[in-house]
């Protein structure tokens, strides 16, 4: 058998690689700065090059480094969950999700005690940072991503298919001059997420009014928090109309409900074709398949 380098380098190659830092590594790994750079350092000489470009502030990953990571980050997250298995004494599974948090408290967690029941041997970490899709292999298995299309490099499973919805406030219904011709959006605030840039075009064009511009557009990375600032009278969000179905919140209201506009954006599961070879993400997508995503979509 060819001789391996130490795993201590594997695993500090890999911890800078996800964190981008030397020192946010070494705290990770609880080393000193100069003890990671030397096991670092070792695993370039026994490759014999270069893995990252150093800079004053971080260091990235060259060509050869990102090789490497595709390649050995997946094997140390098996081993790991091997040793996690075998020192926890149960047949543990573990699943790194990637999901928004939108999604994540309106769909996936009131079913997430239907999934602990089918599999109890499955347990998610739960990521909701952004760009989920971009770290699929390298610190996440499968991600649960709103957006117009996935890489087709990627295996990727179409949840939904969702009408795009304008909503306000219910106040805004009420009152000597209601909101209810989609040319009065000129005088609102657009609230719209950043992963979902093209909806208030693409109502605006189903609308026939795209020479009408709102008063403002504001941008948010939480539909959470979107829906807040609609009720609040901060604006109109652009949502979908699971989004305002799940919420059920008394204070909202559906705008402009004689336009129909079909939303460019969709839920997808999505994770590396070799992914779905490993049985945590099976199992999961098996259930949210079954579970979540709308039949035929």
């Amino acid at each position: 058998m060819r001789r391996l380098p130490p795993l201590t380098a594997i695993e500090a190659f890999v911890q800078v690689a996800r964190l981008g830092s030397i020192k946010a590594a070494s705290q990770e790994l609880a080393l000193s700065a100069p003890a990671l750079s030397r096991r670092v350092q070792a695993l370039e000489r026994f490759i014999g090059r270069p893995l990252f470009e150093r800079r004053h502030q971080a260091v990235v990953l060259n060509a050869d480094g990102e090789r490497l990571l595709q390649q050995i980050a997946p094997a140390l997250d098996s081993l790991s969950d091997a040793v996690e298995v075998m020192t926890s004494g149960t047949d543990m599974l573990r699943l790194r999700l990637g999901t928004l948090p939108l999604f994540a408290s309106q769909r996936l967690f009131p079913r997430m005690g239907e999934l602990r029941a089918k599999h109890p041997e499955l347990h998610l970490d739960i990521d909701t940072a952004a760009h989920g899709l971009a770290r699929l292999g390298e610190g996440l298995d499968a991600v649960i991503a709103l957006t117009r299309e996935i890489d087709p490099a990627l295996y990727a499973k179409r949840l939904d298919r969702s009408q795009a919805y304008v909503i306000g406030a219910r106040s805004l219904l009420e009152g000597p001059t209601p909101v209810t011709r989609p040319e009065q959006l000129a005088g609102l605030t657009a609230l719209v997420h950043r992963d979902m840039p093209d909806i208030l075009s693409a109502f605006r064009h189903a609308a026939g009014i795209e020479d009408i511009e709102p008063l403002a557009i504001d941008h948010f990375d939480s539909g959470a928090l979107m829906l807040e600032a609609a009720a609040q009278g901060l604006g109109v969000a652009f949502m979908h109309e699971s989004h305002f179905a799940d919420a059920r919140d008394p204070r909202l209201v559906r705008l402009f409900d004689t336009v129909e506009v079909e939303s460019p954006y969709s839920y997808w599961f999505a994770c590396r074709p070799r992914a779905m070879l490993q049985r945590p993400v099976k199992l999961f997508h098996d259930w949210l398949v079954e579970t979540i995503a709308e039949p035929g979509v």
